[in-house]
């Protein structure tokens, strides 16, 4: 499903923009009673100046405060070119007087649902911030419909943005590259488990990798038996639908400035297995693979971008049941590279199909292993549904949460003490995929992966389990579902790696 919504970078006055609506961005008061009521936000002066320098009287006599991500219209009655003005709140700005970037993009994200139907509208807000304005308003109008008989009104079509900021045109290219990366990663998501499950997934990924002109390699059933595959083939074996590998590479152009290994968890549904889930909530559990597809996505857009870094993602696939065929706790499992893991509980069974993944990936010598999954509750527990937690090597660790809250993608660094590595001690086997207790269980996962990353590898973990999907109401830019998360912290990851190694 390709983004919706055309971009076109505009120049001139927003008052006489041949245009169904016009959006203004709206700050709240700035007194710390709020009595003096909403602020234009820069950008919008011509704006106000056809109504008279009224605009703001009249947005707060119909209510409108500035908060993030409220919404007002009004009827212009001829006082711009467009029939309708739509106001968004950016919400109190920083210290500088001016919105954060992803204040713009959430904004921009909201006006772009509430102006769903509508043929064109003309934006003020690049002004603001033209990568945070474009990619807002494309990811805003996001919706997945391929299973809707009645797909209600169609996404605005066309929006001018207006900026002067030099070089808008590669700045607009980008942005709209990475919202189709991550609209890729949200379709992926939220197709259902009987249309994705392994093989389809790795077809869709070989589509979509041979069309970026990338590298891609399948392993089926019997090549992941042939290679010892153990933690995939554990996991996958309970299902009717086999699992596989997928292995998609990014040469990085002529000279690569480094060498990133990218993998992502693919369970394409997961009951829990023998140690089946509570029914409650089961159905997000299509969620399970949004590493994979987040890695799938950003491995393509590497390609898109013609970035100097070569890139291979390695994504193990499969699905988690309960069956005759199923693995048991208590089996211990012979993982590629030969380490024996004894399974506590089928539930942990991301890691199993993970430690395998990473094996393989570290085989190929890269400068850089970042791994993301949907791996534990714990995160849910210790972050919310919104922040992802990052484990790994400190440094490589500290730089991509930087890197994911710098573009929204909210990321938070967090410790593997070494205390717990004594938790995960087996009786029969080199090491047990959870431990006895609930304590730390998100800091235990990843101390079970650490023992799968060579040593004096940079490596990062990132664990997506509540970010990758919402299940309430749309805000800002983000739509109900499959959100995306972390493709562009990925992304920006992978840029900073071509700026600086």
């Amino acid at each position: 499903m390709s983004v919706p919504t055309h971009l076109h970078v505009a120049r001139g006055s927003a008052a006489t923009a041949e245009a169904d609506a016009v959006v203004v961005g709206l700050l709240p008061a700035d007194d710390p009673d709020g009595k003096g009521g909403p602020r234009l936000a820069p950008g919008a002066e011509e704006v106000d100046a056809a109504f008279g320098g009224g605009l703001v009287d009249l947005l707060a006599v119909v209510g409108a405060a500035g908060k993030a991500d409220e919404i007002t219209k009004l009827p212009t009655r001829g006082a711009v070119a467009a029939p309708l003005l739509v106001a968004v709140g950016l919400g109190t700005p920083g210290d500088d007087g001016r919105p954060a970037a992803d204040q713009v993009r959430r904004a921009c994200g909201s006006a772009a649902r509430a102006l769903a139907g509508t043929g064109r509208a003309v934006t003020t807000l690049g002004r603001l911030d033209l990568t945070a304005a474009a990619e807002g308003t494309l990811l805003g109008t996001y919706t997945f419909t391929e299973y809707k008989g009645a797909n209600g009104r169609a996404p605005l079509a066309d929006v001018d943005v207006l900026t002067e900021e030099p070089g808008a045109g590669a700045v607009l290219e980008r942005a709209a590259a990475v919202a189709q990366a991550v609209t890729t990663a949200r379709d992926l998501v939220n197709t259902p488990p009987n249309d994705l499950f392994p093989a389809s997934f790795a077809e869709r990924a070989r589509v979509l990798g041979e069309a970026a002109g990338l590298d891609v390699e399948v392993l089926d059933d019997a090549a992941l038996a042939e290679a010892g595959y153990g933690g995939v083939l554990g996991v996958g074996k309970g299902s009717s639908r086999p699992p596989r590998l997928v292995r998609l590479s990014w040469s990085g152009g002529g000279t690569p400035r480094a060498r990133v290994a990218l993998v992502g968890k693919g369970i394409t549904f997961d009951t829990g297995g023998i140690s089946i889930k509570p029914a409650q909530n089961m159905d997000q559990m299509t969620s399970d693979m949004s590493g994979a597809a987040a890695v799938i996505a950003v491995t393509v857009l590497a390609a898109r971008l013609a970035l100097p870094v070569a890139v291979t993602a390695t994504v193990p696939m499969a699905e988690n049941m309960p069956s005759d065929t199923a693995y048991r706790p208590g089996d211990v499992l012979r993982m590629l590279g030969g380490k024996t893991v004894e399974v506590l509980n089928t539930d942990a069974e991301g890691r199993l199909i993970l430690a395998d993944a990473i094996v393989r990936a570290a085989q190929d010598g890269p400068d850089y292993l970042v791994e993301t999954s949907t791996l534990t509750g714990a995160q849910q527990v210790a972050l919310g549904m919104r922040t992802a937690g990052v484990m790994g090597e400190e440094a490589l660790r500290d730089r991509i949460a930087a890197l994911g809250r710098g573009v929204g993608e909210d990321a938070w660094a967090m410790p593997l003490p070494e205390h717990l590595r004594a938790d995960l001690d087996s009786r029969v086997a080199d090491i047990a995929n959870v431990t006895s207790h609930r304590w730390g269980g998100m800091l235990a996962a990843g101390i079970f992966l650490r023992e799968f990353v060579p040593d004096g590898l940079a490596w990062a973990h990132i664990d997506i389990a509540g970010p990758s999907f919402h299940s309430g109401g749309p805000y800002g830019y983000t739509a109900k579902g499959g959100t995306g998360v972390p493709v562009r912290t990925l992304a920006a990851f992978l840029e900073d790696v071509a700026a600086h190694g």
